[in-house]
């Protein structure tokens, strides 16, 4: 079709089959189901060109719950208007589509939606991503992490660096729930000590909360000198810092031993530092890769 296809206010229905199938067509300019216009019954369209905007603003597709409802895989458009009049029951499926421009509102999502391969360059209207992240639940097929990549992927592109870390921190607590139970606790550990490397001054704060415990706790307790000769002398924040932080030397670990308690008190240090550092190093591993 050389120019556009219009269809404001129209009305069609189908009792058996799809009310409109359009697979393959090539429109020059807008593909307007908008403005009034009302499907009983499923769209078909799949493998489509739309030179201009494919756009539902204002439309209404009456499709059951659970049935496909629109349809339009690997398809091209310069934009594409999801403003539906009222939310789609049915299933909407635009996977592997390719738009510059994605609009749609939370009051007009679809209840049901594959996004699985989508690329898009904007998003209209710029809203932060909470509440962007639950259109990406709605896959009835379950999670996907190519959404949640591609949505950050936009945000980043605007200049959008928090909401972007939002999304990406969503998308690791959603593939947390695919792990088995191993997966789960490790991936679990990583949220609270660093935020998957996404809050990294959450790292800061429990290693400031464990340094500071370990002060206070061997100062009211020092340990015992292995030397009782020529010990050196105590320093309780040195002491700390030696257990806490692997691959650090300052000499006062090995010139002081713990008895009872605080020997165990002292292994939970050195354990709690350790896991620090490799969920730490794991979540900087994460963002180097990604950057």
């Amino acid at each position: 079709m050389g120019g556009g296809a219009l269809f404001e206010d129209a009305s069609l229905t189908a009792e058996h089959g799809p009310a409109l199938r359009a697979h393959g067509i090539d429109v020059g300019a807008e593909f307007n189901l908008c403005d009034g216009f009302t499907a009983r019954g499923r769209l078909s369209m799949s493998s489509i060109t739309v030179r201009s905007r494919f756009c539902f603003k204002g439309g209404l597709i009456d499709a059951p719950a659970g049935q496909p409802a629109f349809v339009s895989r690997r398809s091209t458009a310069s934009e594409l208007d999801m403003r539906f009049r009222a939310p789609v029951r049915g299933t909407v499926d635009v996977s592997h589509t390719r738009v510059t421009v994605l609009s749609g509102t939370p009051d007009s999502w679809p209840t049901a939606l594959r996004m699985e391969g989508v690329v898009y360059d904007s998003l209209l209207p710029q809203l932060p991503a909470a509440q962007r992240l639950p259109l990406l639940d709605r896959d009835p097929e379950g999670f996907t992490p190519q959404p949640y990549e591609q949505l950050a992927a936009a945000y980043r592109q605007h200049g959008h660096d928090g909401d972007a870390r939002t999304v990406l921190l969503a998308k690791q607590r959603r593939l947390r729930t695919t792990l088995p139970w191993p997966g789960r606790v490790w991936s679990g550990l990583q949220d609270i000590t660093v935020g998957y490397g996404y809050l990294p001054m959450r790292a800061v704060w429990w290693l400031c909360a464990i340094v500071l415990s370990g002060i206070l706790l061997f100062t009211r307790w020092p340990p015992q000198p292995v030397d009782p000769g020529k010990p050196p002398r105590f320093q309780a924040v040195i002491y700390t810092f030696d257990l806490v932080l692997p691959l650090v030397d300052f000499g006062q670990e090995e010139a002081f031993s713990p008895r009872g308690g605080l020997q165990w008190a002292a292994a939970v240090l050195v354990c709690l530092g350790w896991l620090l550092a490799t969920t730490a190093a794991a979540g900087a591993n994460r963002t180097l890769r990604r950057a």
